[in-house]
């Protein structure tokens, strides 16, 4: 058996594996995001570790015994600062925190960030997090001994090692990703060193071992445990994106368009991301948006829908058709193509017959036409797509996936496990470190089922993207002058 962990923004999931790649038990455990001050957005990695230890504790006891390796996935880009004993010291700050945009702008002014990262300097990414805490909080930047990412903090408590793969490394903008090894430069350019990072290794090679006292706690023995992979890289060895022609979308907290490569190929310009790939020598391109099922948890509270599935259910069964209703889904900033954390979610088109499910319906159109901006970058890039999974905990709904059809207008294929792809990846990855093949254990998941839209509904959602477009084109100068009203 093989224990995946991931450790998410909503959640912790893990899942155990059999050797024949079936999921054969799974469990999660609720994470709780605080937003302290307009456009933060932090965790108590502490938090982190509880619910870890609770998950994996779900897990039948027979299984745990026949663990033989470790795998970890998680969010990706959070900065857990740790003092030279370990400790934590503050919150962790994460992938959709916007705070940085200043400290962005200073470290492309500084150095070539884009010609050595191969990405833009975004808020989300690691690097401009520091510079904020430098400038902000310059005794805790002081303290600071080791920058870990949430999954390699999991890993520290785990194991004590202090580790981190290169999928996951790629997202920090220290990374030299075309050379898969930290930059001195970019290091330098945030006033730290390789001392302050993790060691590097692949998402398959050995990263430590679980200590005698968590092994004893979990009921395993002190197996090993693999580099594993940042979340999006983690999905695509969980659904076997890890060829050119094997894309997926991920419907999770963000939304995410990922094509693998076998070569790195950077296009920074229009926000889409060239990063490591989980598998030793391969990369990958994305798209990222920063929220798509957290905008649909949002509006079901917002709402009074009893959960997120029974508002699925109210609009479908509500009038199918489209109105002059839109939603931009910018709740968190957005990333690309636009890399505006000051954008904020917007509703346009509301009147005095709006209803719960016209709202709701607008969300999951929104975040569709969020993606499909991601999509045209990624062609602009010359990504190659071939077939297209959907992932995440959105692809549990027919309904989400038929309106995703549309708007992306390609066929999408629905395969199983496809709601735990990043745990189930984890969980692979710490296969073929026990040795598997990759081929092997990175075979597709079978297809349960594919929706593919008509000519006539993709007409009309391209129609409908053309307006969403515009509208983000009226309002981005009027977005940075709202922020100002935010309560603080």
């Amino acid at each position: 058996m093989y224990l995946g962990i991931d450790l998410g923004t909503s959640s912790v999931k893990v899942v155990v594996m059999a050797t024949d790649g079936d999921v054969v038990a799974e469990a999660a455990e609720s994470l709780e995001v605080s937003r302290p001050s307009p456009k933060w957005s932090e965790q108590n990695p502490a938090d982190w570790w509880t619910a870890t230890e609770r998950a994996v504790g779900r897990l039948p006891a027979d299984l745990r015994r026949r663990i033989r390796t470790v795998g970890l996935s998680g969010q990706m880009h959070g900065a857990v600062l740790l003092d030279a004993g370990g400790e934590s010291l503050r919150p962790a700050i994460l992938w959709n925190d916007g705070r940085a945009d200043a400290e962005c702008a200073a470290l492309e002014e500084s150095l070539d960030v884009r010609g050595i990262a191969g990405n833009r300097a975004m808020p989300g990414f690691t690097a401009p997090k520091l510079a904020w805490v430098k400038t902000h909080e310059p005794a805790t930047f002081a303290a600071t001994k080791k920058v870990l990412l949430p999954k390699d903090y999991l890993r520290f408590r785990m194991t004590g090692e202090f580790v981190s793969d290169m999928s996951d490394a790629s997202g920090t903008l220290w990374l030299d990703v075309a050379k898969r090894a930290w930059s001195d430069e970019l290091l330098d350019a945030t006033s730290l060193s390789r001392d302050h990072m993790p060691q590097l290794v692949e998402g398959t090679v050995t990263a430590g071992a679980l200590r005698a006292d968590v092994a004893e706690a979990w009921g395993m023995d002190p197996v090993l445990v693999v580099g594993g992979a940042g979340d999006q890289a983690a999905g695509a060895v969980g659904v076997g994106a890890i060829a050119p022609g094997q894309s997926f979308v991920s419907l999770g907290t963000s939304g995410v368009f990922f094509t693998p490569d076998d070569g790195y190929h950077a296009n920074p310009e229009g926000g889409v991301h060239a990063f490591c790939h989980a598998l030793p020598g391969r990369w990958h391109q994305m798209s990222v948006i920063l929220s798509a099922a957290s905008a649909l948890t949002w509006i079901a509270g917002a709402t009074g829908a009893r959960s997120e599935a029974a508002l699925i259910d109210e609009i479908e069964s509500a009038d199918p058709t489209p109105g002059a209703l839109f939603f931009l889904p910018y709740l968190s900033g957005e990333r690309t193509p636009h890399n505006d954390p000051n954008a904020l979610g917007t509703f346009v088109g509301i009147t005095h017959e709006t209803t719960r499910a016209d709202l709701g319906r607008a969300v999951l159109e929104g975040v569709a036409f969020a993606l499909r901006d991601g999509q045209r970058v990624l062609e602009a890039a010359s990504a190659t797509f071939g077939d297209v999974s959907v992932i995440g905990g959105g692809s549990r709904s027919r309904f989400w996936g038929s309106i995703l059809a549309a708007v992306l207008g390609r066929p999408l294929q629905f395969r199983r496990d496809a709601a735990v792809g990043p745990a189930l990846g984890a969980a692979r990855l710490a296969a073929i470190g026990d040795g598997g093949a990759i081929d092997d254990v990175c075979r597709r998941a079978p297809i349960e089922f594919e929706i593919e839209a008509t000519s006539e509904d993709r007409a009309v959602a391209s129609e409908r993207f053309d307006a969403y477009r515009n509208l983000y084109r009226a309002l981005a100068d009027q977005f940075a002058g709202l922020r100002r009203f935010d309560r603080h």
